[in-house]
């Protein structure tokens, strides 16, 4: 159950807000219509509702706001307008990747194109999809964790006739299990033929809450449209027919709605009626027809993929929300039966990212392209006779940074610049890279890419110029622990900087050109302040840390934090330092800041 209480969109610009003091219900087991014109607050609403929008107001989900649900994927599936998914992903492969954020079994996506018909097609990529087909995995998606509520945002926009009757179908069976579902619409027609409940609302405040019979009763009545020239004037002419009428005959006088100027609708009235008035009085009619509620049953096309659908009169409708009974299924609703899904897992985010990161080809051949480039400079680098750190890591004095690190800042970008460009959760739209937990999880593999891509670009460097020159073990002689640890801090550092930039500026292209500003603007900034000489020096800090532990250090640990002391005292050290810790505390209050209260 959905309770809206109160809802208020924040003003801006002096303009009114986009929803008013705004309360209804959505009741479990019905269908709940938002019914609007275009710009009547609908989208804005649903927004609050979700808390992607800062406003007044409280939304309860079964009487508990949504930021107290402890998974809201269980809760509530929603789909707000068509989210795009990566057009060179199949649909297996982004539903498995939604599976892992949700936290639910990577089996559940095969479930989920059953129901909305699609399991013949689970292996076509996105990029070939049709809008309805697009449409049917946006409903697969939102059904994955099993959501006792269902928020969608003008789902039938767009479809054919026999797409939307099937979607009617299997939302009405979604709510005859017992879930809530609310939809918004903008057609009378269809808000009376999919919803128990219409809820009107224009510029944002309510107008009516009606049951679906109150409301065709009102709104979709039987009506002749004229179109004349001198509209008014018949206008006029009726009533006052119509009015003599009635007070001889007691008949129910005719009710005139003016359209525009040249357009009037005739309620109470028949086209023979209003044809013979105009005939009697000259008056020219340009457009004459009787428009009714509905236009007739319409056979829904029950799956996109071709194949029969087996369990049709048998099964039960998609969705299994909580509960000991299950209703019959009603006429037309869609079969489908989805199993009991377990608890999340704990490293949702981990997977979630694991299969967002390898589930396309783009760092594939990002990581090839940058070991290629580093071989190649690192061959012609040992021809020219460069030194062994240059060489080994492929890094032409006149280039900012080496292939590597430069392949593990763009895949860095890469793991938030795709996440809004391609958004993957739909109530989020695109904004699920501002949870904490994922933020920790995209860390994690860009730090483990990082860091595959340093040693493995070393050790093809070496291999190659051993194979070609024959001199790989004399480059390689001593001093090299630290030569390593400072290519590999490089490497991650510089994917944490694309990442980090990405994702507060929501753009691959500016998380790439931070990472190339480091090495150009923050690093000679920094070279230049710690190019005077010190008032004090930390030489003696692993003695000084030893004498106060209050236990026994390893025999090597001095050793490595002298190390490490080495590394953070170059300018490059300091610089990424210094961008990672302002990119981190600009990211984290951005989150903050973003979030609805």
């Amino acid at each position: 159950m959905i309770q809206a209480i109160g809802l208020t969109s924040v003003t801006r610009r002096n303009q009114p807000p986009a929803v008013d003091d705004l309360t209804f219900e959505a009741r479990p087991g019905h269908v709940t219509a938002l019914l609007g014109a275009p710009g009547a607050g609908k989208t804005a609403a649903l927004r609050l509702v979700l808390r992607l929008d800062a406003g007044r107001g409280v939304a309860l989900f079964r009487g508990r706001t949504l930021d107290r649900v402890p998974h809201p994927a269980r809760e509530v599936g929603a789909l707000l307008g068509d989210v795009p998914g990566h057009p060179a992903r199949t649909a297996r492969s982004h539903l498995r990747m939604l599976s892992a954020a949700a936290g639910v079994p990577a089996g559940r996506a095969d479930d989920v194109l059953e129901v909305v018909g699609l399991s013949g097609l689970a292996d076509l990529r996105l990029g070939d999809f049709s809008l309805g087909m697009d449409r049917r995995l946006g409903l697969a998606s939102a059904l994955l964790g099993d959501p006792h509520t269902l928020v969608l945002d003008e789902p039938a926009k767009g479809l054919s006739p026999r797409e939307t009757a099937w979607l009617h179908g299997l939302l009405r069976g979604y709510a005859a299990q017992g879930g809530t579902v609310l939809v918004t619409c903008r057609d009378p027609k269809e808000a009376a033929r999919i919803a128990h409940r219409v809820v009107t609302i224009d510029q944002g405040r309510l107008v009516a809450d009606q049951e679906v019979a109150e409301f065709a009763g009102c709104r979709l009545r039987p009506r002749v449209v004229v179109q004349s020239p001198l509209a008014g004037r018949l206008g006029h002419l009726l009533a006052t027919e119509s009015e003599a009428l009635g007070a001889t005959t007691g008949s129910p006088p005719v009710e005139i709605v003016q359209q525009s100027g040249s357009s009037i609708h005739v309620y109470n009235s028949t086209c023979a009626t209003v044809g013979e008035t105009a005939y009697r009085h000259g008056i020219l009619l340009h457009r004459l027809a009787e428009e009714t509620a509905d236009t007739g049953p319409v056979t829904p096309l029950q799956r996109a993929d071709g194949r029969a659908d087996p369990g049709r009169s048998a099964q039960a409708p998609a969705g299994r929300p909580p509960g000991p009974t299950r209703p019959s299924r009603p006429a037309g609703a869609t079969a489908a039966v989805l199993p009991r899904l377990p608890g999340p897992a704990p490293a949702r985010p981990l997977r979630y990212e694991l299969h967002r990161a390898l589930g396309v080809r783009t760092a594939w051949t990002v990581m090839a392209l940058s070991l290629g480039a580093s071989l190649v400079a690192s061959v012609l680098l040992a021809r020219a006779g460069a030194p062994a750190p240059r060489l080994l890591t492929g890094w032409p004095s006149w280039f900012p940074l080496p292939p590597a690190a430069l392949g593990a800042g763009l895949l860095g970008a890469l793991s938030f610049g795709e996440e809004f460009r391609y958004p993957a959760l739909a109530p989020d739209q695109g904004t699920v890279p501002r949870r904490l937990a994922l933020l920790g999880a995209k860390l994690a593999v860009t730090a483990a890419t990082a860091l595959f891509l340093a040693v493995a670009g070393v050790v093809l460097d070496a291999l190659a110029v051993d194979l070609l020159f024959g001199d790989a073990a004399a480059l390689l002689a001593g001093g090299w622990d630290v030569r390593l640890a400072a290519w590999a801090g490089l490497a991650l550092g510089c994917a944490w900087a694309g990442l980090l930039t990405a994702g507060l500026f929501r753009s691959t292209a500016l998380g790439l050109v931070a990472v190339l500003a480091v090495p150009t603007l923050v690093v000679p900034v920094v070279g230049g302040l710690l190019a005077r000489p010190a008032a004090r020096s930390l030489v003696g800090l692993p003695e000084r840390l030893r004498s106060a532990a209050l236990m026994h250090w390893p025999a090597g640990l001095d050793g490595a934090l002298a190390s490490a002391l080495r590394l953070v005292r170059q300018p490059a050290g300091w610089a990424l330092a210094l961008a990672l810790a302002v990119l981190l505390g600009a990211y984290v209050l951005t989150v903050f800041r973003g979030r609805p209260r």
